[in-house]
Formats: C-alpha cells, sequence, structure tokens
C-alpha cells in the first residue's frame, strides 16, 4: 500500500479525491492502492533543554550556554497530535512506500521528515511536488514522483534553521532574562525578531534625534507651469535671495524643449512580501491577516503556492498561459484581447534563472465563491497576471529647459499616449505600479501645455522656504520590505531582487516574527505605524552584542541556510558556527554590569478604572496590545484612541454573551457550541467565530434538537404491539421482552437488507417495520 502524508486534512481530502482514495476511515482516506493521511502543523519539536540534561531544566547562568552535542526531536504533548499521529504510525508499518505530500518548502518538508522520523520509518520515500492544488497540478505531480534524497538539502536546511534557533532563542532569552530581568521579567531574544527590534528602535531615535533644517527652493511660474530651479535645495538664504532677485521682473526664455517616447512596464507579478506589502498600503490588512487570505485561496485551488520569494515564471510555464486566461471568465473583458492572438512573452516575466522551487504568485484559471476580503486578494493578483502580458504603457515626456539672467529652470511633464496594462487599474493612479507608500510624495510629472524654444515672456518667481522632515515611522508594509533587504533602504525592484538572499527571516515567517513582537509586548500599533514600546526600547538598549541586534549579520545567517539548500554550504559547519557564537555571547554578557528591565505601567492608568471595566485576561486580538474593556453595549479595546475599532457586542443574533463566552471567543477566536440565535425569525444553535477581519460570523447553523420522547422516539413493536423498539448490542428488540414477547431483527439482517445504502434512523426503522 503506498502512503501519502499531505500536511492538512483538506489538502489530503483533494489528493485522495484526484488518485482514486475514496473511502473515508479514522484518520486517512483509502482506494486505489492508496491510503492518505495528513498532519495539521508540526507534529514533533526539538527537544526541550531538560531533555538533554536534567538541570538543564532550571533557569541558571552557571548551566549557560545549553550546546547539546546531537539535536533530537520528540512527539508534542497534544491529545490531538498523539491520536492522528498513531494513525499514521500505524500505517507505515504496512506501508511499500511512503509519498511526502507536505507543502512544497522548507517548512513543509521539516514537519513531515520528522514524523517519518518519529514513526521509524525506514522504506522508500517519495516526494510530491506541486504549485498549485488544482486536479491537473496534482496527477502531474504523482506522475513525476521525485526520490526523497532529491530534497535532502532542503531538509538540512529547515532543520538547520530550527536548531539555529534552538540554540540562540533557548540560551540567549535565559541568559538576558537572569543577566537583567526585573521582577520575573521574561525577555525574549530571537534570531530574527531581535534584529527586526533593533530596526524599529533606530528608526524611533533617527526621528527623536532629528533637528529640521531649513531650507529653500527657487521657481517660478510661467504660462501656468511650474518651472523649478536647476540648483536644487538652498541651506543659505542669502544666496538664494541674490538669484531672486536677478530674475525678478526679466523675461524668462525657453532655451530648449525635448520630447521622448518611452514605456512603462507592467508592475511584477507577485511575490509573499510583496503581496503582504501591497495588502497593507492598499486594505490594511496586517501582513499576518494577508498571509491567511492567500493561504486559504491557495486551499481553495484559485492560486499557486503562496509561501514564495520571487516575481518570475519559468519557461515551462509559458504554454499553460492560454489555458489559465480562459479560465478567468470574470475578466473575460480583459482577456479578450490578448487571447486572440500570440501571448507576449518577456524576460521581465519568465526567467528560469530567478526561480528555484517555486515560481511568482498566480491565479490557477479556477474561479470559487470568495469573501470579500479573500476577493480582494484575488484580485490584485489576477490583474497583475493578466497585465503582464498586456503591451507596454506608451507615455511621451517632455523636459523644457528655460533660463532668466543665466539663471537656469527646469519644468518636466508626462502624457499618456497609449495606456496598454494601465487599462487593468482603472481606479488606481499613474502610481499603481509601486509597492511602497507614497501618500506623501509630490509628483512634479504633469501633462505640459506646447513650449517653443525660443519663446519668451513675463512670470511669477517665488522663493519657497521648506524644512527638512525626519524618516517615517515603519508601517507594517514598510518593516516587511527592511526585514526583505536586511534594513537596507532600496527603491529599486531590480537591486531589491539581488538582495533578497540577505534578507532576514524568510517570506513565510516575516508576518509571525512581526505579530510576536507585538505580542511580547516589545511593539504597539498607532494606526498603520508600528512603533517600539519602552520595553522594546529598553532590550535593544540593553543588548551591547552588535551580532544579535544587526540586521546585515541575521541576514548573512539566512543566506548561509540558502546555500545550505543548494547545496553549496555545510549544515553542521551552520550549527558549529552558531554554538560558537552563543558560547562567546555568554562569557561576554555575563561579565557585563547594567540595570534590570521591568514592564512599566501605561501612563495615566487608573487602578480603580482599569480594575472595574478590564476584564481581566482580555486582551485585544487585533492589536495585541489594547486590553478588552467593557463599554455600555459592548467590549472595546483600550487603544481606540490609537485606531483600533475592535468592539464585540454585548447581544449578537438576539443571543447575549456571558463574560465567560467572549473570554473564549478572544482567545480562541471561535466560542463553543451555543443556544439562543435568532435568524430569520428562527432559532439556532452554532459557533460564533472571528473573521479575519475581527468580524463575528455565526457557523454551524442548527435547528435546535427537538426534546426526546419518552420511548426515544422509537415506534412500537410490530409483533406485540405493547412494548417499543429497543436497540441491543446486535439487533434490536421489543422492551417487553420480559413478559414474553421475543421479536428481533439482528444488525446484520438490517445490513443486508440495505443492499449498501446508508443506514439513517428512517431506512432501519422502515426495514424493520416492513
Amino acid at each position: 500500500m503506498k502512503v501519502c502524508i499531505a500536511e492538512k486534512p483538506s489538502v489530503a481530502r483533494e489528493i485522495a479525491q484526484v488518485i482514486g482514495a475514496n473511502a473515508r476511515k479514522e484518520g486517512y482516506f483509502e482506494g486505489n492502492g492508496y491510503q492518505v493521511t495528513w498532519t495539521f502543523g508540526h507534529f514533533c519539536t526539538l527537544y526541550a533543554p531538560e531533555d538533554y540534561q536534567p538541570h538543564w531544566k532550571r533557569w541558571d547562568l552557571n548551566t549557560l550556554p545549553m550546546l547539546p552535542e546531537r539535536f533530537e526531536t520528540k512527539l508534542m504533548k497534544d491529545g490531538g497530535v498523539k491520536k492522528q499521529f498513531n494513525v499514521i504510525k500505524s500505517l507505515l508499518q504496512k506501508a511499500s512506500v511512503v509519498i511526502n505530500c507536505g507543502d512544497a518548502g522548507q517548512e513543509g518538508e521539516l514537519i513531515q521528515r520528522w514524523v517519518i522520523k518519529e514513526a521509524k520509518y525506514e522504506g522508500e520515500v517519495q516526494r510530491l511536488w506541486i504549485s498549485s492544488l488544482t486536479t491537473e497540478a496534482i496527477k502531474a505531480g504523482f506522475e513525476k514522483l521525485k526520490p526523497a534524497q532529491e530534497f535532502d538539502n532542503l531538509f538540512y536546511a529547515g532543520s538547520s534553521r530550527a536548531i539555529g534557533d534552538w540554540l540562540l532563542g533557548m540560551n540567549a532569552t535565559r541568559l538576558y532574562t537572569l543577566k537583567y530581568g526585573g521582577f520575573k521579567q521574561v525577555l525574549s531574544i530571537g534570531r530574527v525578531q531581535t534584529p527586526t527590534l533593533a530596526m524599529l528602535v533606530n528608526r524611533h531615535y533617527e526621528i527623536e534625534n532629528f533637528v529640521p533644517q531649513p531650507y529653500w527652493e527657487l521657481q517660478t511660474i510661467y504660462r501656468e507651469t511650474k518651472f523649478n530651479n536647476t540648483t536644487g535645495k538652498f541651506f543659505s538664504k542669502e544666496e538664494g535671495e541674490e538669484l531672486l532677485n536677478k530674475v525678478t521682473g526679466k523675461d524668462l526664455v525657453i532655451t530648449g524643449v525635448e520630447k521622448k517616447d518611452g514605456k512603462e512596464y507592467a508592475p511584477k507579478l507577485f511575490d509573499l512580501t510583496g503581496l503582504q506589502v501591497y495588502c497593507n498600503n492598499k486594505f490594511g490588512f496586517t501582513a499576518e491577516i494577508t498571509l491567511k487570505l492567500i493561504q486559504g485561496l491557495y486551499e481553495k485551488k484559485v492560486v499557486t503556492y503562496p509561501r514564495v520569494d520571487t516575481t518570475f515564471l519559468p519557461n515551462d510555464m509559458y504554454p499553460k498561459i492560454p489555458g489559465i486566461l480562459q479560465g478567468l471568465s470574470d475578466y473575460a473583458n480583459y482577456t479578450a484581447p490578448i487571447l486572440g492572438k500570440k501571448i507576449r512573452k518577456s524576460t521581465k516575466v519568465f526567467n528560469d534563472n530567478k526561480v528555484t522551487d517555486h515560481h511568482a504568485i498566480i491565479p490557477t484559471g479556477e474561479q470559487k465563491p470568495l469573501s470579500p476580503d479573500e476577493q480582494k486578494v484575488y484580485d490584485i493578483i489576477t490583474r497583475r497576471f493578466i497585465a503582464v502580458f498586456y503591451p507596454d504603457c506608451k507615455v511621451a515626456k517632455t523636459e523644457v529647459n528655460a533660463e532668466v539672467e543665466g539663471v537656469k529652470f527646469v519644468a518636466r511633464g508626462k502624457e499618456i499616449l497609449d495606456e496598454g496594462w494601465r487599462a487593468l487599474f482603472p481606479k488606481e493612479n499613474k502610481k499603481s505600479s509601486s509597492d511602497d507608500d507614497d501618500e506623501n510624495n509630490e509628483d512634479d510629472e504633469g501633462i505640459l501645455p506646447s513650449f517653443e524654444k525660443g519663446e519668451s515672456g513675463p512670470h511669477e518667481p517665488s522663493f519657497v522656504e521648506k524644512t527638512t522632515k525626519p524618516p517615517k515611522n515603519y508601517t507594517e508594509a514598510s518593516l516587511l520590505r527592511a526585514m526583505e533587504t536586511a534594513g537596507k533602504q532600496v527603491d529599486d525592484e531590480e537591486l531589491r531582487d539581488l538582495m533578497k538572499a540577505n534578507g532576514i527571516g524568510r517570506p513565510s515567517t516575516r508576518a509571525s516574527i512581526i505579530e510576536t513582537l507585538f505580542k511580547r509586548k516589545y511593539t504597539q500599533r498607532r494606526k498603520k505605524q508600528v512603533l517600539p514600546t519602552e520595553m522594546g526600547i529598553q532590550l535593544i538598549n540593553t543588548i551591547r552584542n552588535k551580532q544579535l541586534k544587526s540586521a546585515e549579520l541575521t541576514g548573512h545567517w539566512e543566506k548561509k541556510l540558502k546555500e545550505i539548500e543548494q547545496g553549496e554550504f555545510g549544515a553542521g559547519q551552520f550549527i558549529a558556527n552558531m554554538k560558537k557564537m552563543v558560547d562567546d555571547l555568554v562569557s561576554e554578557v555575563r561579565q557585563e554590569a547594567g540595570k534590570p528591565i521591568v514592564a512599566a505601567p501605561k501612563a495615566g492608568a487608573n487602578k480603580k478604572a482599569t480594575k472595574k471595566n478590564t476584564s481581566k485576561g482580555m486582551k485585544c486580538p487585533k492589536c495585541s496590545s489594547g486590553n478588552m474593556l467593557k463599554g455600555k453595549s459592548s467590549y472595546g479595546c483600550s487603544e481606540w484612541k490609537a485606531g483600533c475599532n475592535m468592539r464585540v457586542p454585548f447581544t449578537f443574533m438576539s443571543k447575549k454573551f456571558t463574560d465567560k463566552q467572549v473570554q473564549r471567543l478572544l482567545d480562541k477566536k471561535a466560542t463553543t457550541k451555543l443556544k439562543g440565535f435568532v435568524l430569520n425569525g428562527e432559532k439556532v444553535e452554532g459557533v460564533v467565530k472571528l473573521t479575519e477581519t475581527f468580524e463575528l460570523e455565526l457557523e454551524n447553523k442548527t435547528r435546535p434538537k427537538a426534546p426526546k420522547p419518552a420511548n426515544n422516539g422509537m415506534p412500537a413493536c410490530p409483533r406485540c404491539g405493547k412494548g417499543t423498539l429497543i436497540k441491543g448490542k446486535t439487533a434490536y428488540g421489543c422492551s417487553q421482552w420480559k413478559a414474553g414477547c421475543d421479536f428481533r431483527y439482528s444488525f446484520a439482517d438490517i445490513k443486508s437488507k440495505a443492499n449498501g445504502r446508508p443506514l439513517t434512523k428512517e431506512l432501519v426503522l422502515q426495514i424493520i417495520s416492513s
């Protein structure tokens, strides 16, 4: 029997349907020579410190550094995990071959390999490697199964990452907590989270220490067009005023008009970070919400694998493009113009050298009903995909040079001659191809009137005073970009692509790193901005070791992990380097002297008001920094002034919540099954869940079951008519059996009469009564 192990039950179901394993069993599907089972996230984890050495359980400086000779894994202590693992283990014991169907990435490889190892399976393993969950992709993947050994380097990279994070996280967290943590304050240190926090703190100080500097610009208006002096900024007022006096009252002369026809290329296809940046800028989605939405779209088979860091497609995708475009019937008015002729093929889209395991995120060509937020994400992915096959946008760029008494001015403008791909983005302005936050960008490239060389006339000069501005606070969008480039400011897309190898964190983990900083109270949200808290600032100030805080050095580690994946660097060497770094760090910090870090209470907090209005333990799930306060008609976030609009009403669909029910909803994102809701005038019961956008939604809606009658709803005995039917261990019988009624109908006879039909209660009673 061939045993397939998928990463989620939903994925297992899709695979099972395609390969013909249609019989549902306990914890797996079976059929056509296959058994398809599943994990659900990580089943195994690295040993805890005390699993290696009992004395490592105690947090003590004298036990540091903790450097195991060999790292081991174990099954997680979770009832659901243990139950499903036992199913997997029993299947593997009889398997002729195992097919690893985990997510086609580093994390998916690690999850499944650890499970296979824990189950002590030593037979043949093959790998399913696909970029979408469509029927076509799954079939093609099973026709081209690969030996698991081809993905050994991927596994080595994933395990090296996990071990590196264990070494630094376990040791550095204990080290700084024991050395600087005041009043039982745990100071969490991470290989990626700490340099990310350091970037936020550095930006905080750049803004705080910024001293505005005045400067002046010389401008003039001629024929309702603004001309700028070519000198640029004047930091000496006298120098600028001298030129102002020189040009005042004199005619402006047009010295040259240069027109150039140019092209603007369509925006690139999305990688995960680019999509998260776009959705944060345009829709206000956090990186984590965008990741959940795109993962949902992938599992619905409407987009390809999302956890990618490339914006290109391989050349072998080109023949599939017409089929994908034809499947996008909702966008037929956009696809029709390009389907009628040869599809454009550009090296800005197709490049085998820029694609490794997976290509850019694109639609699959399948369409399904989506939630409003899913539709927003799907729509922009699809529009970008169609746009790259459209003609370039043709523009006419004009530069007009002018002089007044030898002082030079220039005006620049742009005119769209043929919108080309811009037809896909009718509601967006001409900056639509940018992922960056341009809300304060001054755009001087308007459409100019016609000028002729040699013409002259009066103008209106002005000397404008301005001040230099501090850098902006990070938003989630700009923070993701900074993580991608290890903190370096890079606007050029080509250069940014080259720097991805040195970025910190992986595309799939950056959202969780940002969320971790919120949960640890090291950062806070203020509308779109991500700001360090006082405790986060204290922590970075306390850490003197530059390696721990350096985004550039952390990016170097990420590059080494990528080289392990590509077989260019040894996993053993990486782990040895991490051990040496941890050893040096412990020696260094032990000799330091410093003040303990204590979590500061919120300014202006009123103890009585907090006790009265704040429900104990009710943290806001949306912003992660506020508490949920009990108001007159709903619970609301204490950070509402900072822009968090999280609300949970006391009553929802006529059902009044208890404090415990609200507590569970906020903690688990879902209640247990509750009664008392009213829908369309009828009473229903169900589970209330928080959606991705933190709205309430009732799921699993059913009518309440009617109370069972005294005889459990069973009919009278068909033989004596006095008793009622009762269900025994192997047969149905009469309740009057003690009075002598010997009526009996065995389960085996009922099953035979059913002839393969599902044994519903109605069918069973129909068989018995007949």
